[in-house]
């Protein structure tokens, strides 16, 4: 049983550091006026089909998990890390305030795809910065109120679905927000929340745009090992939103999230600064979520008691989830 448990994790590991290498915020690397795929050529036979799949793979995977919580290793690693929860406020805090840093410097406003244009932006980064450096949780505080003004300030002009993308800015402010309140303990469930949902906006971006991650393969070379663009493009995806699905759930989260960060370093070396200073903040969230696991969070599989309960939940939750933002990216989205 352990074998077949370590074989299903380094296939699935495997297979998403395939796909995934391309994995990127396409608006940033592409020029391209996003044109929308219909409906019927998004929902072709290998979109079908993977989705069947991943299903029942997802099932599957919480069937065998139980099992890894009685390996040695697995206890030890889950110990020592465990021990490291109580840096992790400050982690969030200050690299929030690195992130930040990070986009000042360069000219972005919290993302490479938008550029500062006025003074008070300007201002506004800034004064987000100097108070999350403060060792103190109401200049915390602040400084979290300050990064949601800045949201809702790109939201305005972007637009809400196009902001969804990144939601996880929203989710950092929030755990930061509650932290030392009555509410603290919802902050990193929110905060997985909010990255989880944020992954599976972006993977919906390559269904409903393709023409644009097909650009990025064909201008930036990115190895498709052996599958066609199309073909890879739909692979890509699906795996990002079986990333950000988990995550959600609370299914796999360390494990996920060192895969993740593999992933993302990958990505890096293949698109460069650019990645960096749009993904930074993503990284700290990632450390986070290998340091954190789920001790906090009851997976929603838990309420069912018997296997063929759990495996129907999760196979047509996942189903559900899956179909749900699709209609809604492809109905708001511009």
């Amino acid at each position: 049983m352990r074998k077949f448990v370590a074989l299903l994790i380094a296939m699935v590991a495997a297979i998403a550091i395939r796909p995934l290498t391309a994995e990127a915020h396409v608006k940033w690397f592409t020029d391209l006026h996003p044109e929308k795929e219909t409906i019927a050529n998004i929902m072709s036979p290998l979109f079908m089909g993977l989705a069947v799949l991943v299903a029942l793979v997802l099932a599957v995977l919480t069937q065998v998990l139980p099992s890894l919580s009685g390996w040695k290793l697995m206890q030890t690693v889950d110990l020592k890390l465990d021990g490291l929860r109580k840096y992790s406020f400050l982690l969030l805090k200050y690299g929030l305030a690195i992130a930040v840093l990070i986009q000042v410097l360069s000219g972005s406003l919290l993302v490479p795809e938008f550029e500062i244009q006025t003074q008070l932006q300007t201002i506004l980064l800034w004064t987000s910065v100097i108070l999350l450096l403060i060792p103190h949780h109401f200049a915390t505080k602040a400084g979290a109120v300050v990064i949601l003004i800045v949201c809702i300030n790109v939201t305005m002009e972007a637009g809400l679905f196009h902001m969804l993308d990144y939601a996880f800015y929203v989710a950092i402010a929030g755990a930061l927000l509650v932290e030392k309140t009555k509410l603290a303990p919802w902050g990193f469930p929110f905060l997985y929340l909010g990255t989880g949902l944020s992954l599976c906006w972006v993977a919906v971006e390559k269904w409903i745009y393709p023409i644009m991650a097909l650009d990025i393969i064909e201008n930036h070379g990115v190895p498709t090992f052996g599958f066609s663009p199309d073909a890879f493009v739909v692979m890509a995806a699906f795996i990002e939103f079986v990333v950000g699905y988990l995550l959600v759930v609370g299914i796999l989260n360390r494990v996920l999230s060192l895969v993740l960060t593999g992933i993302f370093v990958s990505t890096t070396m293949l698109f460069g600064i650019t990645e960096l200073v749009g993904h930074f903040a993503i990284h700290i969230i990632l450390l986070i979520f290998i340091i954190e696991g789920v001790s906090f969070y009851k997976p929603p599989i838990q309420m069912h008691k018997k296997r063929l309960d759990q495996i129907v939940f999760v196979s047509l939750n996942f189903i559900f989830t899956l179909a749900t933002i699709i209609l809604i990216y492809y109905r708001f989205a511009n």
